[in-house]
């Protein structure tokens, strides 16, 4: 989490798309005052619900391609090993776009995923993969709306940061309505 968070400020509200069994939610309710985790899976949102009652974490069940948040509702979005279990690249671009939407302008998405391995072909065998290619991540956050991508590899994986830029985010939201 040190090397995919890279220093970066973390503001609250936060939201955490995709926190799976909430691994990296333990490490992230330590380090904003107020996070979101929205969960896909009903089983998984359940018992992350039952896990963080009572915490500064809130979960909520729900489509990562529709979120069921206001628009700039979030000054941090996080993503991290998930974009590869969404099933498509629309439906990975409709995330982008959906987390620039649900964050503030100058707000900032970051996250990690995996790159191609055998290792990650074996863990996937009977499991939804759809590895992003990280060379055409920076393109594809910016038709989302946002602004200042940087990417960096690492041996099995990368991470990213993108800022959601006020005079794109506007553009972007209006494209869709």
């Amino acid at each position: 989490m040190p090397w995919a968070l890279g220093g970066a400020i973390l503001e609250a509200p936060a939201l955490e798309i995709g926190p799976g069994p909430g691994v990296t939610t333990d490490y992230l309710s330590t380090r904003v005052l107020s996070l979101t985790a929205l969960e896909n899976d009903p089983a998984l949102a359940k018992k992350l619900a039952a896990k963080f009652r009572d915490t500064n974490v809130q979960v909520i069940e729900g489509d990562a391609s529709a979120m069921p948040f206001a628009t700039g509702a979030f000054r941090t979005v996080f993503s991290f090993t998930m974009l590869h279990h969404v099933p498509s690249a629309p439906l990975q671009d409709r995330v982008l776009a959906e987390a620039c939407r649900v964050l503030a302008p100058g707000g900032t998405f970051l996250g990690t995923d995996s790159r191609r391995s055998l290792g990650m072909k074996l863990f996937h065998c009977f499991d939804t993969m759809v590895l992003v290619e990280p060379a055409t991540l920076p393109q594809r956050l910016r038709g989302a709306g946002f602004t200042d991508e940087y990417i960096e590899l690492s041996d099995g994986a990368f991470r990213f940061r993108a800022t959601c830029s006020q005079k794109l985010y506007g553009a972007a939201n209006a494209a869709r309505s």
